[in-house]
C-alpha cells in the first residue's frame, strides 16, 4: 500500500513545482493601463460637441445656435455652469470642447492668472454700455463744464471713459488700458466734470447730470432700452465683445468652425435682436432688416 501512496505524493509535488516555475508569459510583461474615459470627445472625434456656458442670455442664445447646428449635422450639448470660473477650467481640463460666456478682457485676465492656453475662435454678442440723458438728445449738445456720471468700478468705469474717448470728447492715457479712471484723462476739450458713482446708482444720477454711462445690468431694470434710449452707444467693435473659446491647440478643429458658423448665422442674429430688444446685439455680420 505504501508504494501507490508514494507515487501519488510524487505526482502532486511535480504538479506544484510545474505551477511555480512555469507561469504564463503575460505575468512577466508590463501591463499598460486602460486610459480613463474623458468627458469630452477628442479633437476631431465624432459625437456631441460640448459647449460650456452660464445661465441667462448665454444659454438662450446657445440653444438657438444648437438648433441651427443640428440642421447642419452637428450635435451640440450645452453644459451650464453656476459661476464664471468653472467654464474655463472645464475647457482646459477637456470636460467641454468649447465655451461661450465671457468677453475678451475677462478671458485674457483669467488665462494670465491661471496659466491657461485658451483662445477666442469667434465673436458672439455685445451687451453695450451707453450714455443716457434726460437733458440732451446727443453728446454733441454737451456744453463746457457739464457733468457726466460714470460707474466707479474699474471695468465699467474704464469702459465708459473709452466710449467717451471714441466719441471724441476726451483722451485717455493708453497705458491705463481697459481700466482707466478719470485720473487717466490727458485731454478734456470741454472741461467736462466726470464723477464716479456706484454702477447701481447711475440711472438715478440722470436727474443731476447732463448724461450718465449705464450698463445693461442697470439700464434694463430702469426701463432704458439701449438701442432706443441711449444718446451714444457702444458698438460691436467694443473690446468687451463676447466670444466662443477653445483650447489653443484645437482652434482650427473643423467641427468647432462649423459651430461658429452656426452661431454667426442670420437665424441667431434675428433671435438676439427680437428676444433682447436691443439690450444685446450680435457681434458678427448679419442682415439688418
Amino acid at each position: 500500500m505504501r508504494k501507490p501512496i508514494t507515487v501519488l505524493l510524487g505526482i502532486i509535488v511535480i504538479g506544484i513545482l510545474a505551477f511555480l516555475f512555469h507561469q504564463p508569459e503575460y505575468q512577466d510583461q508590463e501591463v499598460t493601463p486602460v486610459p480613463q474615459a474623458n468627458n469630452a470627445a477628442p479633437s476631431g472625434a465624432p459625437g456631441k460637441l460640448k459647449v460650456g456656458t452660464t445661465a441667462g442670455a448665454d444659454v438662450e442664445i446657445l440653444e438657438k445656435a444648437r438648433d441651427v447646428a443640428a440642421k447642419n449635422g452637428l450635435t451640440v450639448e450645452i453644459i451650464e455652469f453656476s459661476d464664471y470660473v468653472r467654464p474655463n477650467l472645464a475647457l482646459a481640463d477637456r470636460e467641454v470642447d468649447l465655451n461661450s460666456f465671457q468677453h475678451i478682457p475677462y478671458l485674457e485676465e483669467f488665462c494670465q492668472e491661471r496659466g491657461l492656453d485658451l483662445v477666442s475662435i469667434g465673436t458672439t454678442y455685445v451687451s453695450p454700455i451707453g450714455f443716457f440723458s434726460k437733458k440732451i438728445k446727443s453728446l454733441d449738445e454737451l456744453k463746457k463744464g457739464d457733468t457726466l456720471a460714470v460707474p466707479n468700478d474699474p471695468t465699467n468705469g474704464g469702459r465708459a471713459l473709452l466710449l467717451l474717448q471714441a466719441a471724441g470728447f476726451i483722451k485717455v492715457n493708453p497705458e491705463a488700458g481697459l481700466t482707466a479712471t478719470p485720473r487717466d484723462i490727458t485731454e478734456n476739450r470741454l472741461g467736462l466734470k466726470i464723477i464716479e458713482v456706484d454702477a447701481a446708482q447711475t440711472p438715478r444720477s440722470l436727474e443731476d447730470v447732463a448724461a450718465a454711462a449705464i450698463n445693461n445690468t442697470f439700464a434694463i431694470p430702469a426701463g432704458l432700452i439701449p438701442v432706443r434710449d441711449a444718446i451714444y452707444l457702444e458698438d460691436a467693435n467694443s473690446p468687451y465683445v463676447n466670444v466662443i473659446v477653445a483650447r489653443t491647440p484645437d482652434k482650427d478643429n473643423p467641427r468647432y468652425k462649423k459651430f461658429v458658423q452656426a452661431y454667426q448665422s442670420q437665424e441667431v442674429a434675428d433671435f438676439i435682436l427680437s428676444r433682447f430688444e436691443g439690450s444685446t446685439l450680435p457681434a458678427f455680420e448679419y442682415n439688418k432688416k
